[in-house]
């Protein structure tokens, strides 16, 4: 289901998404596509913030599992 509403926008922000929009699709349809865009990468950024928070959380750990690791390797 689609809501009409009425926003305003400077006029380099107009010519910028008149530049992206594709003949014979609407200023609507990109500003509806450049939202969900723009939405998608904000909860990506946010789920990675929280996956970063987590490693950090227990860096000294993964770390330790990572030289233990490491040192099962063989020297070349």
């Amino acid at each position: 289901m689609k809501s009409k509403t009425s926003i305003t926008l400077s006029e380099d922000l107009v010519l910028a998404i008149d530049a992206l929009t594709p003949e014979g699709k609407s200023r609507s349809e990109t500003i509806e596509q450049l939202l969900r865009e723009s939405f998608a990468a904000r909860e990506r950024r946010a789920r990675e913030l929280e996956d970063l928070e987590a490693i950090n959380r227990h860096a000294s750990e993964l770390n330790e599992e990572a030289e233990d690791v490491l040192s099962y390797q063989v020297e070349t």
